[in-house]
């Protein structure tokens, strides 16, 4: 299982696209669960910290990894530049920050971007040149750890920003301070302005679209494994057409957070089988024991591999920074996502093994289930009761009769209908971006 727990490891892949302050939760979590020598955690968080300006948190490492009370004298020095250069900052914004606290004053500001920066001009003798040091001000806030000021900051230079780049620039540091705060609405709120941008912009090379989009993808994980209502948004982004081609071509590795929300997304089960076909193109690009398990299932029908992939599984969920949240019980410890995902994958194996067999062994399907025989029992009972297998059980043989079914002509035609839509939306897009394309030459 050692082995499985670094293979399986994201974090090389996924760090290089995240901002450096959101990799610090992903390695609390790897120390947490001892993925690696903790030496070797404590190291690279100090070479992440030695970029920010948190240096009283790079002392209080360096102090406990060689086991000192004394600082190295680089770092002493480097706090006093810190201290200095955010008093420098204070100062040059703080015309623009007395004004925005000043609430009979802000109610001044209109949605008119021009009209406000005149207004300032005029009235408060406040210029380009104090909404620019806002902007550092709010950026050495964030670097220093303050999201919290930083947020607020970089929502305010917003307002009054007419550099399309710098407030751009703006609302990913905004994004990444909401996420760093666990404010899970307001950064789906900021993650979705972000998108509509990336989408809308003309960037100065495809490439570089491109990039932002793997970027959101990679920011928006912390958001999609917290937020209640996170799986359905994870796979309405990283389902599109433009984002799924994003993923196949630069970040494979993404797959794995796709697949896993489908499988505990009952909703979203008729989207599934366009998946299973993504799988099929990359699965010489990309191997993870949860994109196996479908393709075990959907693809090879191999249940004996479905069932030995559910352990590895397993392994994986629990030692995914993402998917591997923990929830404290009294004095237990649970891992929900796993719970819910065991349930699902289970079911799928059983829905699919019983689509080809109209008679099952008992024992048989226990142990494809990963269950003993009386769990394996329950569970089965327990579907009947809830109308979500039509079968019954042989108690005297110990089998599974599935009841046949003929299929639903109105389901078929309502499906038919919904894939037809689908298309249709995707070639009037199409159509449209072609359009816009033409114009703009």
């Amino acid at each position: 299982m050692e082995e499985i727990k670094e293979n399986y490891d994201l974090t090389p892949r996924v760090a290089p696209n995240l901002d450096r302050h959101l990799v610090f939760p992903i390695l609390e979590f790897l120390q947490e669960r001892q993925l690696y020598p903790d030496e070797q955690i404590l190291k690279f968080k100090i070479e992440l910290l030695n970029q920010t300006n948190m240096v009283d948190y790079a002392m209080d490492i360096h102090k406990s990894l060689y086991h000192t009370e004394d600082a190295p004298q680089d770092m002493v020095e480097r706090r006093a530049e810190v201290v200095a250069r955010l008093k420098s900052l204070e100062e040059a914004a703080a015309p623009l920050v007395s004004f925005l606290l000043n609430p009979t004053a802000v109610q001044e500001l209109r949605a008119d971007k021009q009209y406000n920066l005149q207004m300032l001009k005029e009235r408060y003798q406040i210029g380009p040149d104090q909404i620019e040091a806002l902007y550092q001000y709010a950026k050495f806030q964030f670097e220093c750890g303050n999201y919290s000021g930083a947020a607020d900051y970089l929502y305010q230079y917003r307002t009054l920003c007419s550099n399309l780049e710098r407030s751009l620039s703006a609302l990913w540091g905004k994004l990444a301070s909401e996420i760093l705060m666990q404010n899970w609405d307001i950064a789906l709120e900021e993650l979705n302005r972000l998108k509509e941008i990336i989408d809308s912009k003309s960037f100065s090379s495809p490439l570089n679209q491109v990039q932002n989009r793997i970027w959101l993808m990679h920011w928006g994980l912390y958001i999609f494994f917290n937020h209640d209502n996170g799986r359905t948004q994870i796979i309405d982004l990283f389902n599109q057409d433009k984002y799924l081609n994003a993923i196949q071509t630069s970040a494979p590795h993404l797959l794995r957070y796709l697949a896993t929300a489908f499988i505990v997304n009952k909703r979203r089960r008729p989207q599934l089988k366009e998946f299973i076909k993504v799988i099929q193109q990359e699965h010489y690009s990309y191997k993870d024991p949860i994109i196996e398990f479908l393709a075990c299932v959907f693809v090879n029908y191999d249940f004996d591999g479905a069932q030995k992939k559910m352990k590895e599984c397993e392994e994986v969920i629990v030692n995914d920074p993402f998917l591997g949240k923990r929830v404290e019980d009294g004095n237990f410890s649970t891992v929900p996502l796993r719970d819910e995902f065991l349930e699902n994958a289970r079911l799928f194996i059983f829905e699919t093994y019983c689509k080809i067999h109209q008679r099952i062994d008992m024992g048989v399907l226990a142990e494809k289930l990963n269950l003993n025989y009386e769990e394996a029992e329950r569970w089965i009972v327990n579907l009947i009761r809830t109308s979500k297998l039509d079968a019954k059980i042989d108690s005297e043989s110990g089998t599974v009769i599935m009841e046949p079914t003929q299929p639903n002509v109105h389901e078929q035609l309502i499906n038919h209908t919904k894939g037809l839509s689908g298309r249709t939306y995707k070639l009037v897009n199409q159509l449209l971006e072609h359009t816009q394309a033409q114009a703009t030459r």
